[in-house]
């Protein structure tokens, strides 16, 4: 097998008779050499099969153009939504984008935390892993002014750009709409720790049971140890257990509301009549189950995009814009069968 010989720009430089810094300086279309030189030069470093060396270029700026995502999964339809927002702005502005999964493993995302440092990316996104609760291993970016941008789970007291939906707001409004359909034993599936979005999405909860009137009943609120079908199917089965089971549902994710349906249609128990769900994200599968499951709107990709977008803009200036949070207030339920009474 014949070796490949990697061509250089001193290769071009002897095939044109032209200084390495005009040929350099041409394959950057630099404003002081002449259009046709640039032809030229192009014309020729294609022919020659000339690829231009990012890693090297990389090393000696000590930065790549690439925006490092960690989240903890890709297989769920709202994150997938998100990393095509932030695909979207990063590429539009000439940088690459490597992703890495914590798998929802606070180890797990340490490590890649590192990795990404020592790879040398130029900014970082990232949605926290269902484990995290101490965050020091952030600080590395920040040690080194690099931008980081925390996405839906974000930690409350780093002091960085966060991008996120108001939690609390669309709890309180996923729970008045089952009160507003009838329910008054609603049960509300939770998970993480205080610092999570689902602990704002609860403290909706509780807040419109309040406002209603309703009691806050502890049976009635499970908390799962991940946001699974398996956890969501086995912690319905325990609802429906009670002596009193619950009339509705409210599930932070449409994962767990297709699980519960799916249980409860097991079990004999009609949705909407005897249990309405409402789920949470607007994934593709909440149009699939039958009978459709009620949800909550997540503007995924707009914030996807509104997180690249700040990582963009402080690599361009060289004074770092002051740190801030973005709150997407524009989450709606939608309403559809599985919690359709009235």
């Amino acid at each position: 097998m014949k070796e490949h010989i990697e061509v250089t720009i001193y290769d071009i430089a002897d095939k044109l008779n032209l200084a390495t810094s005009t040929i350099s300086r041409a394959l950057k279309d630099h404003h002081s050499i002449s259009k046709k030189t640039i032809e030229k030069v192009k014309k020729t470093a294609k022919e020659m099969g000339y690829r231009p060396n990012n890693l090297a270029a990389s090393l000696r700026s000590k930065k790549t153009k690439t925006i490092g995502v960690l989240l903890p999964t890709i297989t769920q339809p709202f994150l997938s939504s998100l990393i095509s927002g932030i695909e979207i702005a990063a590429q539009k502005a000439g940088y690459n984008v490597v992703i890495m999964q914590s798998h929802d493993s606070y180890e797990q995302e340490v490590i890649l935390t590192q990795s990404l440092y020592n790879n040398r990316v130029s900014g970082i996104i990232c949605s926290l892993a269902m484990e995290t609760q101490n965050t020091s291993h952030f600080q590395l970016f920040m040690d080194n002014n690099t931008p980081l941008v925390f996405v839906d789970r974000v930690p409350k007291a780093f002091n960085t750009f966060r991008v996120v939906i108001d939690n609390y707001m669309a709890g309180y409004k996923a729970t008045q709409h089952l009160i507003s359909q009838g329910c008054t034993r609603i049960a509300h599936l939770t998970a993480g720790s205080e610092f999570s979005i689902y602990y704002e999405r609860k403290k909706g909860y509780i807040d419109a049971l309040k406002e209603a009137n309703l009691p806050i009943e502890e049976e009635l609120i499970i908390k799962l140890k991940a946001i699974t079908y398996e956890e969501a199917e086995n912690a319905t089965n325990k609802l429906l257990d009670l002596k009193r089971p619950p009339d509705g549902m409210f599930a932070p994710g449409d994962i767990l509301g297709v699980s519960a349906i799916q249980c409860a249609k097991k079990r004999g128990v009609k949705v909407p009549e005897e249990l309405a769900v409402i789920g949470f994200n607007n994934d593709p599968i909440s149009h699939i189950i039958d009978p459709n499951l009620s949800t909550i709107t997540h503007p995924a990709e707009k914030m996807g995009q509104a997180s690249a977008e700040i990582i963009l803009k402080n690599l361009k200036s060289s004074k770092r814009d002051e740190v801030k949070e973005i709150t997407f207030l524009n989450t709606e339920v939608l309403v559809r069968e599985s919690s359709k009474r009235n």
